[in-house]
């Protein structure tokens, strides 16, 4: 049966608040019923500067999360980004400790930031934010992936490419094709093709066949007036969003070779449109899974695109962001869950 894991990002505001830690989180997994864990080592706001919310790479760490994780038979995938040859060998290394067979990166995109909003993601990675997306970033990631080949064969673990935000479904599948390698698929995220226009269904059934990895959660559109667009996607508890997930879940069962799916739930979490209108197929907000909604919070009190990191707020919206995300948490597993026995039970 296909096994359920959650991503570390869904917790992010407790990494980021010291609320819980690597330990804690394989804890809670385990008491919320998963197989496995997905761990982001990417530098993020209080976390450590080179691993992230795994915290440490040293061999006494590692081997102490190893030892809680077999306790609990749990699988570990890694998500990192960048596709730099030393830091995969520090990653490998960290995977061949804890037991991971899937690593998660993406294009290595640097545009000229051109829109940083107070308190946006840019700060800790402007592939976050809206820049002038460079289509040479597909050959610098195919020529840093060509050389990563040996390396991942060598220790047995997949590359996992993600759609992140700047990238549309044609051009990763374009990219894949000529890579042409069994240790390098995609990690597909059900809501980021969102940022490049692009309706999480097409981009779902361009991507399933080589797709070894996942992100599974649900967006809306909310209105943002300082935007450009006016508008952002915005994260919430799975179900809760516009995004067709049964269909998007059903395709990749049927037509992917996962053996997994894991929930990334990203709430609360705002994101730009990275591209312009149209790019992958869409052309304005309004319908599907671009249906527009209503701010999660009062925007006097908080603006959308400081959601994820609301440093400059009362305790008292800081624990209610905690409890909700905690909530949020619970309802995507719930609902992850009840779309698996469907599929399974009733045949969908």
């Amino acid at each position: 049966m296909l096994k359920i894991g959650l991503e570390t990002e869904s917790l992010h505001l407790f990494f980021q608040n010291k609320k819980i830690d690597m330990f804690g989180f394989v804890e809670l997994a385990n008491e919320l019923g998963v197989d496995g864990v997905q761990i982001n080592i990417v530098k993020d706001y209080n976390l450590d500067e080179k691993w992230g919310a795994l915290g440490s790479n040293s061999e006494k760490y590692l081997t102490e999360l190893k030892s809680l994780i077999d306790k609990y038979n749990m699988f570990v995938e890694i998500d990192m980004r960048d596709l730099d040859y030393e830091r995969m060998e520090e990653v490998i290394e960290v995977a061949n400790r804890l037991g991971a067979d899937t690593i998660r990166s993406y294009i290595p995109v640097v545009p000229v930031i051109k829109n940083i909003n107070s308190g946006s993601e840019g700060a800790y990675d402007f592939a976050k934010v809206r820049g002038e997306f460079n289509m040479d970033s597909y050959q610098v990631g195919y020529e840093k992936v060509i050389k990563l080949i040996p390396l991942l064969e060598k220790n047995r673990i997949k590359l996992a490419l993600e759609n992140h935000e700047y990238e549309t479904s044609d051009e990763l599948v374009e990219l894949i094709k000529r890579i042409n390698s069994p240790w390098v698929g995609f990690l597909f995220d059900f809501g980021n093709s969102m940022m490049v226009w692009e309706e999480p269904v097409r981009a779902a059934e361009n991507m399933a066949p080589y797709t070894y990895s996942t992100h599974f959660k649900d967006h809306i559109i909310i209105p943002e007036p300082n935007d450009e667009y006016g508008y952002v996607v915005c994260g919430v508890p799975a179900g809760k969003g516009n995004i067709d997930l049964k269909s998007v879940f059903n395709i990749m069962m049927k037509k992917s070779p996962l053996t997994r799916i894991n929930v990334e739930m990203c709430y609360p979490y705002c994101a730009q449109f990275k591209r312009k209108p149209g790019t992958g197929g869409v052309f304005e907000v309004g319908k599907g899974a671009f249906k527009i909604e209503k701010p999660i919070y009062e925007y006097d009190v908080i603006k959308p695109l400081e959601y994820y990191y609301p440093q400059e707020i009362s305790n008292e919206l800081l624990e209610k962001m905690l409890i909700d995300q905690m909530s949020g948490v619970k309802e995507s597993l719930s609902y992850l869950k009840k779309l698996r026995e469907e599929y399974y039970v009733l045949g969908q």
